[in-house]
């Protein structure tokens, strides 16, 4: 794939980040960041002060540093900020970092040397992916902790995964006959002034979300079947009547899903209606998908946005300070995300309670094989209610929250960082929650006949039972969760 500075799609950081797909970088792109790189060192020369070139940081701005000190600015700059705390992110976060950060720098908008951007690309090709502490970013001078740890292993300090190990950066960039970068002016500015860790989780929820909506339809699918649920609720007429697309489209879904099944009712052939978790299933995960959509929207303009401060203009031959290192737009989609997908959670946890309590349904209590004795999918629903209530914690929006920093100097944060942490973890627990309902849509459909399932939702059950097995017995269903939830979360024609 070759790096232009524009026109990256979530599909091809899917490609770069979980398949490893070759990253190459566009030589037009290059001449661009060659022009501003010229225009910088051209200021240098006309002793122009310009933040974070000649001047310091932050409330240090208007302290102007002597031209021989320049390039030390950068390393100090680099050090200082190197403040991150708490567990590293996962390696893919870190991985799409870097092609996020190079993708930015390749704008030509930075005034950066060509080295760092091939640098950062000769990292994805290698594997080599930094060690960065998951907190402690604000989300609004950039990701200013995160990548100040990236930047570290650049410069052939930090550490970075080998192996799943941490290593020595200095050790690992021997190996492939990588020599560190010594920053020169602006450099180490550009390399940690930008949203690109909020961004890249931000991109890996999304395609993990996509993944799990597309699920959770199929496994609501069979839970209508287990429950006898009643079809004319998905009628194109109800949907159409109301206008959402995505609660069309859902409906539609739906009615594909359960097509040849024997199991669905009509109104009035077993009940008139049901209950919300069922008979609302288009309108509240269409809902959530229009989140999906503002997020993607969002995410794709950012991913190949320059978010870095001054930014440099070759055309007029201006260097202007601003402040797209900003990180609301990224923010507000991470807490609108965090939202749907909570959601997907909140309704699904409503459908295992209606698979398991006998006052609601016709089906062996707690779908136990031996009702008394063993307990069966009782405890289960336990965990998903467990998970649900987190979830409602953690989708308490980040981006209304603000504590001032640098004396004040930056005195309105976006908090987009932990906004989309905490995506993530609600992503994880939703999952999870899906799993369980699947696990009980099984043992439903078991009861009911497999035979007499859809054709898809058999081919699910089939697909499933290879992953979990019947409950015959009372066992340690940790286990089973945990499994069904990888296997969900890697299964292949999901979105089919």
């Amino acid at each position: 794939m070759e790096l232009k500075g524009y026109g990256l799609t979530l599909q091809e950081v899917q490609e770069v980040v979980y398949n490893y797909e070759h990253v190459t970088i566009s030589d037009e792109a290059l001449e661009g960041v060659r022009d501003s790189r010229r225009l910088v060192e051209e200021k240098i020369e006309q002793h122009e002060v310009i933040y974070g070139i000649n001047t310091g940081f932050g409330k240090f701005s208007d302290i102007e540093i002597n031209a021989c000190d320049v390039n030390e600015l950068q390393l100090h700059l680099i050090h200082s900020h190197a403040c991150g705390v708490g567990e590293p992110f996962k390696e893919e976060v870190s991985r799409t970092m870097l092609l996020l950060r190079a993708n930015a720098l390749l704008k030509g908008f930075s005034g950066v040397r060509p080295v760092l951007i091939e640098r950062l690309v000769d990292f994805l090709n290698y594997k080599i992916h930094p060690v960065i502490p998951s907190q402690g970013s604000l989300g609004a001078s950039g990701d200013l902790a995160p990548l100040a740890h990236l930047a570290l292993v650049l410069i052939g300090e930090g550490e970075v995964f080998q192996d799943d190990k941490r290593v020595k950066s200095g050790t690992v960039l021997a190996q492939h006959q990588l020599e560190p970068i010594q920053l020169q002016a602006k450099e180490g500015l550009a390399l940690i002034n930008g949203t690109q860790a909020m961004t890249a989780i931000g991109a890996l929820n999304y395609l993990q979300a996509e993944r799990l909506f597309f699920q959770s339809e199929q496994i609501a699918a069979m839970t209508l079947e287990g429950l006898r649920g009643v079809m004319d609720a998905f009628n194109e007429k109800i949907h159409q009547a109301r206008g959402f697309k995505e609660q069309i489209d859902v409906a539609a879904r739906i009615r594909g899903y359960v097509r040849g099944s024997e199991l669905v009712t009509r109104q009035g052939e077993i009940r008139v209606q049901d209950a919300y978790s069922l008979r609302c299933i288009p309108q509240v995960l269409g809902a959530s998908l229009q989140t999906l959509a503002y997020v993607k929207d969002k995410l794709e303009i950012e991913i190949n946005a320059a978010t870095d401060n001054p930014l440099i203009f070759t055309d007029d031959g201006e260097i202007i300070s601003g402040g797209n290192f900003h990180g609301q737009p990224v923010a507000i989609a991470m807490d609108l995300l965090k939202i749907g997908v909570a959601e997907v959670a909140n309704i699904s946890e409503r459908r295992i309670e209606r698979l398991v309590n006998p006052q609601l349904n016709d089906l062996p209590p707690f779908l136990s094989p031996e009702p008394g004795l063993q307990s069966g999918a009782m405890i289960m629903q336990y965990t998903a209610a467990s998970l649900v209530s987190e979830n409602k914690t953690l989708a308490h929006p980040a981006s209304v929250d603000s504590i001032p920093s640098s004396a004040n100097q930056e005195d309105h944060v976006s908090m987009g960082t932990t906004g989309a942490r905490h995506a993530d973890q609600i992503i994880q627990n939703a999952h999870r929650v899906i799993a369980i309902e699947l696990i009980c849509a099984l043992q439903a459909a078991e009861i009911r006949g497999i035979e007499k399932l859809g054709t898809h939702s058999r081919k699910l059950y089939q697909e499933a039972r290879e992953i979990v097995p019947s409950i015959t017995k009372d066992r340690v269903f940790s286990t089973d969760i945990e499994s069904l939830t990888s296997w969900l979360i890697n299964r292949k024609g999901a979105m089919e």
